[in-house]
């Protein structure tokens, strides 16, 4: 990446999005940073996102977007800054800075905006970005950080419409406009537009063959439709390209081993588990990598396949983060793993932690969700470990089309869909068993030619005849 080619002060201000700093020097860490994020890379030519956070801190210790966006970073990733005082004391850092500077309408909403993630008030953070995109569509962090936070809440259309509003704005000259494909399919994946998604999608990748987001978008089609052969050709045929940004790399080879698990080809995945998910995340702590861990290792173990010691291996990284609480999505992955592990000291700890939080939620919108969403599914998991499939199922199937509030994808969220289905065929329930065997059948219907169905489905028959 050519570092002469990012925006300096009058750039930025070129562009109708000017920043409150006289430094140069800022303005294109700022960039680089930014074009990082976007890409989902660390370059090392640049010296990554945290060297670059601290060249601009050096080049300017206050200058306030510079604030947003490394301390809006650290929360994207899903940091606590309930208990991380660190953290906690950036986001003060930040607000007192713009507090105390002449900065413009704009900068002031994304200082707002971090303050609300910080709070867990993920909502009210989209709508100051999605304030700030009305005036100005071209914003690119404020795209960003809306894209990730409506992730986090598994709002599917609004993913999707969000960058549907500003594409009309974005021309084919401006500084990341070729990654807005990637962004907008997976909207549309997500909304199970899936044809438009892969046409998208692939005329991105054309012009931006190493667009990893784009890469995973196409990744996810070929998963929900159970193309199977499809997708591994495909991911295979692109891993030279989507590996360099290695943010994403982790969750690309968690979609490769999806389908080998779809296929049965039980060894393939776990040998992507060893070499490149559980290495990976191991190495950088970050949560989508952790929590890619932690599902590969419950879907096996659905199918029938002994992981108890990389339990014990996961164990020893999710424990640490048993206490944050930052979203469902992460909580229930690390219960996989204290499950996983038998380690029932951590798995009360994690749900006692969480429900004293949903007694007083205060404006944290996950954990409002706690009480009414969060627990019972973290309940279920619990009576399913412990072979109480009846109380699973009962659990369950209640919220099976409110599951989509815990955040993440429709893949990754399917997950739970198994659970409820395995719990139906192993309850000694007879209704549930039907159930069990309706959930197999609609499934069957969404995603034909799945072979883990079609497994599934003749376990079902071998079961209950």
């Amino acid at each position: 990446m050519d570092a002469a080619s990012f925006r300096d002060c009058e750039a930025w201000r070129a562009e109708g999005l000017p920043l409150t700093t006289s430094s140069n020097e800022a303005c294109k860490l700022y960039d680089a940073i930014l074009t990082q994020f976007v890409q989902w890379r660390n370059d090392d030519t640049l010296g990554g996102i945290e060297g670059c956070i601290s060249a601009m801190r050096a080049a300017d210790p206050n200058f306030v977007m510079g604030h947003v966006i490394s301390t809006g970073l650290e929360l994207d990733s899903t940091s606590s800054p309930r208990l991380n005082e660190r953290l906690a004391s950036a986001v003060r850092r930040t607000v007192e800075l713009a507090n105390s500077q002449d900065i413009s309408p704009r900068e002031k909403l994304h200082v707002r905006a971090v303050e609300l993630y910080s709070q867990g008030n993920f909502p009210k953070a989209c709508d100051m970005w999605e304030n700030i995109l009305v005036d100005h569509p071209t914003d690119m962090l404020a795209l960003k950080f809306a894209h990730n936070a409506y992730f986090y809440m598994g709002a599917q259309t609004l993913i999707r419409d969000s960058v549907a509003r500003v594409l009309p704005h974005w021309k084919p000259h401006m500084p990341l406009s070729r990654y807005l494909n990637g962004m907008y399919a997976f909207g549309l994946m997500e909304t199970r537009f899936y044809d438009q998604a892969e046409k998208v999608a692939l005329e991105g990748l054309a012009l931006t063959p190493d667009d990893a987001w784009a890469v995973h978008v196409v990744a996810h089609i070929y998963e929900m439709k159970a193309e199977l052969d499809k997708g591994l050709v495909f991911i295979e045929g692109k891993e030279k390209d989507w590996k360099v940004s290695n943010i994403l790399a982790s969750h690309n080879y968690w979609h490769w081993a999806l389908y080998f698990i779809e296929k049965g080809q039980y060894e393939a995945a776990l040998q992507i588990y060893d070499a490149e998910v559980f290495r990976r995340g191991k190495a950088s702590g970050a949560m989508l990598d952790i929590v890619d861990s932690c599902s590969l290792l419950c879907r096996l173990e659905m199918e029938g396949v002994c992981v108890k010691e990389r339990w014990q291996e996961l164990l020893q990284i999710t424990q640490t983060h048993t206490d944050d609480h930052v979203t469902l999505f992460n909580d229930l992955h690390f219960l996989m793993a204290s499950l996983g592990a038998k380690e029932s000291g951590t798995t009360q700890r994690l749900l006692e932690g969480l429900q004293e939080l949903a007694r007083e939620p205060g404006d944290n919108q996950q954990h409002q969700l706690a009480g009414p969403l969060g627990i019972p599914i973290c309940q279920a998991m619990v009576e399913y470990d412990q072979g109480n499939y009846n109380q699973a199922v009962d659990l369950l199937y209640p919220l099976r089309y409110r599951v989509v509030g815990v955040g993440g994808s429709d893949a990754q969220r399917d997950l739970f869909n198994q659970l409820l289905i395995h719990a139906a065929m192993k309850s000694e329930n007879k209704h549930h068993q039907k159930l069990g065997r309706c959930l197999l059948v609609e499934r069957d219907a969404m995603r034909p030619n799945s072979p883990l169905t079609h497994r599934l489905m003749q376990k079902a028959l071998a079961l209950h005849i």
